[in-house]
């Protein structure tokens, strides 16, 4: 008989980013310790951050029944002169059985030792208890934490424990809490434990008590308060999803409230107001004409009938908070912009300053000038000049993530143009997978600098990436560099630009660095990852003709029978090796040889791969005929070169884009 099931872990509050980490991975691990018990069951879970809770219906009253099979050794093995060899007493003891008990079975012609053993399962309430405690070892929430005079750690004290078949109460204790029929309610209300008699009066006692269960429904309260709030004061409320899930994660029972400030502050730039809303306090942003306005949303997660109280005092909280961003302002105003004092900052050791970053930025700009023919030299120099300057803000030092942008608005405020002011600003974009780009030439080649002198100078002096960590984020780098090239949209030859960068830099193996530039390519498309292997082993280091190429192959491997007339050229490669001697087409006897030759040549007048692609797919049946009338290996020495001159000749023309090799279907 199938029975109710409700579990509960109540916990002093729970941080939200830590929480909000390990949330993905909750459901996944409570059902591998479903599967492992035997117990598999669909249920809902639901968080606060007061409580972690798992709630079954029809859940298993007991484990299945079930059989072990217990193979053993050959009986010629098991038994020696007539009694039991260390083999057999060996499967007496893992079977947990006597001698009186032991059968044979043939098994693929043998007689071995075997028994098949009836497993009676558990009742389900005396192996809970163990399962919540595996479970909750399972968390990994970063930081743990002891508490009292108890040696076991979790991320917050467990101050309750609730395990529910129907109506009984599970008795056991863990983590120092013995479970019961009692829970912790909304803190406005009572700060004790409140008794209920079944899982229906459970969720009856929360929700009368202020505490909302499901952190969808929390969604739904705080989303539907901001259209309320949006509706009737005819504003704006940004939109933040990683702030709204942090909000869903930190409060039992929401109530989105509007706040304001003094419209003075508004005078302090937008980034720096909305991030000390966001970062230090949780507020939400607000606009009004689509411009910041003089107010915020804070989501309380207090129980009263006036929040007049509640609001004032966020107000006086983000007043202060205002007030010495205001004094960091108008003081970096006065103190501009000044790269020299880059010179003690250090970047990393055996890297020098930040000045001297900045000065190996300010030469790789100088040659991607020349590459890409851009006339704004002198000014994106300028431009890298003065990127960094912004560290020794007294902004930047309280609000790191504000580098390039609080710059920006510094060198405006000197007098620099505007091309200057938006490279300062967008020097680091793209920061994430999916964050924007640099919005222009002059911009892309100012990020690019900071990028390749990151990538160059880390993987001269060792510092590479190894497993998951990555603390100088150079896969981020690496990808960056990728993006910013393919948007730009000009060719770009990695060997042709290292080789003249390079000289910056201690002597390291550059061929390492090049190989962990392209392996970031494997996440950019969504397609067969040997097709971007095959692209790569052509060693062709123009990234926008990989990228070309790349895009060619996957849209030749969409066309019908693609497959099928890939063999053939499967085929070839394969056989392709270099000749001893070049081709002479005198030496061509057969019409097959003379029509493919013919035919090849003409490929030879596409520039654009993908038609260039195209036109050698195309040779198909004229290399299938090749194949069935022309035997390469023949006795004389010369027509045999030559044919496989012929074969490797279009498998080389192949491999300016692709190594059709590598292709696996």
């Amino acid at each position: 008989m199938n029975k109710n099931l409700l579990i509960e872990i109540g916990v002093e509050e729970l941080p939200a980013l830590p929480l909000l980490k390990e949330l993905p991975n909750i459901e996944k691990k409570w059902i591998e310790i479903l599967k492992n018990y035997k117990l598999e069951s669909e249920f809902k879970f639901y968080y606060t951050p007061r409580r972690l809770v798992f709630f079954h219906q029809n859940f298993k009253e007991r484990q299945d029944d079930s059989f072990v099979e217990f193979i053993g050794a050959p009986k010629n093995i098991a038994y020696k002169d007539g009694k039991l060899s260390n083999a057999g007493l060996s499967f007496l003891q893992k079977a947990g059985i006597s001698e009186e008990e032991l059968e044979f079975k043939e098994i693929k012609g043998k007689e071995v030792l075997y028994y098949k053993k009836y497993i009676q399962g558990q009742k389900s309430q005396e192996i809970l208890p163990l399962m919540i405690e595996n479970f909750l070892k399972s968390l990994n929430f970063g930081k743990s934490m002891r508490w009292g005079e108890y040696t076991f750690e979790f991320i917050r004290a467990i101050r309750s424990m609730v395990c529910l078949l129907d109506s009984k109460v599970l008795e056991f204790e863990l983590y120092g809490v013995k479970s019961s029929n009692k829970t912790f309610v909304h803190r406005s209300v009572s700060y004790d434990l409140l008794s209920f008699n079944s899982i229906q009066a459970y969720f009856e006692i929360l929700e009368q008590n202020y505490i909302i269960l499901d952190p969808e429904k929390r969604k739904e309260k705080i989303l539907n308060e901001f259209k309320a709030l949006e509706q009737k004061h005819f504003i704006n409320i940004a939109q933040d999803d990683e702030l709204l899930n942090e909000v869903i994660a930190i409060t039992e029972y929401p109530s989105a409230l509007l706040g304001g400030f003094d419209k003075n502050y508004l005078e302090i730039p937008k980034e720096v107001i909305i991030t000390s809303m966001r970062e230090n306090q949780r507020y939400f942003a607000v606009f009004k004409n689509e411009e910041l306005s003089n107010h915020f949303i804070v989501v309380s997660n207090s129980v009263c009938k006036d929040y007049t109280q509640i609001i004032e005092g966020n107000e006086r909280v983000l007043r202060a908070r205002l007030s010495d961003a205001m004094f960091f302002w108008k003081n970096d105003l006065k103190t501009g912009l000044n790269p020299d004092k880059l010179s003690y900052i250090t970047y990393l050791e055996n890297l020098g300053s930040m000045k001297d970053k900045s000065l190996r930025e300010e030469y790789i700009a100088e040659i991607l000038c020349e590459i890409y023919n851009n006339p704004n030299t002198k000014d994106i120099k300028t431009a890298i000049k003065y990127s960094k300057a912004d560290l020794n803000s007294q902004m930047v030092y309280e609000f790191t993530n504000l580098q390039g942008i609080m710059g920006s608005y510094y060198a405006k405020a000197m007098g620099f143009n505007e091309a200057i002011c938006l490279a300062i600003k967008e020097q680091y974009l793209p920061d994430g997978e999916n964050s924007k780009l640099p919005s222009n030439e002059f911009s892309s080649i100012v990020s690019l600098a900071n990028k390749l002198d990151t990538l160059l100078g880390l993987f001269s002096i060792g510092k590479l990436p190894s497993g998951s960590k990555d603390p100088y984020a150079l896969r981020r780098a690496a990808s960056g560099v990728l993006k910013i090239i393919l948007n730009t949209k000009k060719d770009l030859d990695l060997d042709d630009l290292f080789s003249k960068i390079c000289k910056n830099y201690k002597e390291f193996d550059i061929q390492i660095l090049k190989d962990f530039i392209f392996e970031r390519l494997y996440t950019f498309y969504e397609v067969n990852a040997s097709f971007i292997k095959a692209v790569l082993s052509s060693k062709n280091t123009n990234i926008i003709y990989i990228n070309n190429a790349i895009k060619a192959l996957i849209k030749i491997s969409q066309k019908e029978n693609f497959s099928e007339n890939f063999s053939t050229f499967k085929r070839l490669a394969n056989i392709a090796s270099k000749p001893k001697y070049p081709l002479e087409k005198t030496l061509f006897t057969q019409e097959e040889e003379n029509k493919l030759y013919e035919a090849f040549l003409q490929t030879l007048n596409f520039n654009d791969v993908e038609e260039k692609l195209d036109s050698l797919f195309a040779l198909k049946p004229l290399i299938d005929n090749f194949f069935d009338k022309v035997m390469i290996n023949v006795d004389d020495e010369k027509i045999k070169n030559n044919r496989q001159a012929l074969v490797y000749q279009i498998y080389s023309e192949f491999l300016k884009i692709a190594d059709i090799k590598e292709v696996s279907l």
